[in-house]
């Protein structure tokens, strides 16, 4: 049961990850505008 949980928390990490990056992206745009 350990071993899924670690590996669901691994999955949401990379998740919250890319929301992170494309909030990133949005703000390097509008100040480059």
């Amino acid at each position: 049961m350990g071993s899924v949980i670690k590996k669901r928390r691994k999955r949401m990490a990379k998740k919250k990850h890319r929301k992170l990056l494309r909030k990133t992206r949005v703000q390097r745009r509008r100040q480059g505008k």
